[in-house]
């Protein structure tokens, strides 16, 4: 009972916090990081999405006021704030907003070789501009005793995909996610992409394009293993 009170006591005395500060409260509370490319869907209770969006809009809109463009009269403009804040909570950024999709797994019969997926879309961002990340993601795996479903792969990958981050960080992430949900730890993960931060602004330089490769468990173990799984991506889709 005083544990509910508190609680009560509490959500009375911040009604008037930010959402925004509501969650971040609950992630101290809970010892854990609130960084570009964490997943913070269990901190956020139903409806608070919504009022989250709110939020972004309502400081969005303020930053087109400091960049001086007039939204009132300028009719490209006026619903600019809306649409990135949504864009951003529940589009590009939704990664770190909603739980990863649900992946099931089934009972290997015995399959004990190497299979790949690709390719599959990148769409990220740039935690440093937030300029567009664009490219594809190749998959290699060793299954052991459980496997899952072939678009699985697409799920966890654009899931983690979704938030603002670095290449590097994010072929980490996706490593371990396949994993955890493939219940192996023999995988392998390249990613090449395109960096808008790269092509739009600064060097501009149209032709660069990155390419980062993450190798677990036999992959990294066994140089066979690797140039086969190298092999197979340069014969696949979209592999320049």
């Amino acid at each position: 009972m005083t544990d509910i009170i508190n609680e009560l006591k509490d959500s009375w005395d911040n009604s008037n916090d930010p959402i925004s500060k509501k969650i971040k409260e609950r992630i101290a509370k809970a010892g854990k990081r609130f960084h570009a490319n964490d997943n913070i869907s269990e901190y956020i209770k139903e409806g608070e999405i919504e009022k989250l969006q709110e939020e972004v809009q309502s400081k969005m809109q303020s930053l087109l006021d400091s960049l001086v463009i007039d939204t009132e009269n300028d009719h490209n403009t006026q619903e600019t704030a809306k649409r990135v804040a949504k864009m951003w909570i529940k589009e590009t950024f939704g990664g770190r907003y909603k739980p990863m999709p649900r992946v099931t797994s089934f009972p290997n019969m015995g399959y004990k070789s190497m299979y790949t997926s690709g390719p599959i879309s990148i769409r990220s961002t740039c935690a440093h501009h937030f300029q567009n990340i664009v490219g594809n993601a190749w998959i290699g795996i060793i299954p052991n005793g459980k496997v899952i479903g072939l678009s699985k792969f697409n799920r966890i990958v654009h899931h983690i995909a979704e938030r603002p981050q670095i290449q590097e960080e994010m072929t980490t992430q996706i490593a371990e996610a396949l994993q955890e949900y493939a219940h192996t730890k023999n995988i392998a993960v390249v990613v090449k992409a395109e960096h808008h931060c790269m092509t739009h602004r600064g060097v501009r330089e149209h032709e660069s394009d990155m390419t980062t490769a993450i190798m677990l468990g036999h992959f990294k173990e066994d140089p066979a293993t690797r140039d086969e799984f190298y092999k197979i991506c340069m014969s696949m889709k979209g592999h320049g």
